[in-house]
């Protein structure tokens, strides 16, 4: 059975960070694009960040540019977001997901495959 199973979230003060993770059981995801999306209360699901299999290429949505950075460490099978500079609007259920994407599509939930439960960021003003 593969997992994505994710961790790192909580309540913080605007201005701070937290470090998201994310390691997958049940088979490696060493080819796969791996992403980060995030759920708003009454919003839809938005891609975040999203990370090629090789950690060469990066995307961001403007709104976490300059803010966040998404990693990943294949031998040890997971994926990492490094959420700094922390807004009331980042406060989300944060989900990483994979699969193997067209590099035009990383920012679409639907291109991946598999998706973790979530965990969630709460930031305060």
């Amino acid at each position: 059975q593969v997992q994505l199973v994710e961790s790192g979230g909580g309540l913080v003060q605007a201005g701070g960070s937290l470090r998201l993770s994310c390691v997958n059981s049940g088979r490696t995801f060493g080819t796969y694009t791996k992403g980060w999306f995030r759920q708003g209360p009454g919003k839809e699901r938005e891609f975040v960040a999203a990370i090629t299999w090789s950690g060469g290429r990066t995307y961001y949505a403007d709104s976490v540019k300059g803010r966040f950075t998404i990693s990943r460490d294949n031998a040890k099978n997971s994926v990492y977001l490094q959420m700094n500079s922390l807004e009331p609007e980042d406060t989300a259920v944060y989900y990483c997901a994979a699969g193997r994407i067209h590099t035009t599509a990383v920012v679409t939930p639907t291109g991946y495959d598999y998706w973790g439960q979530g965990t969630q960021v709460t930031v305060s003003s």
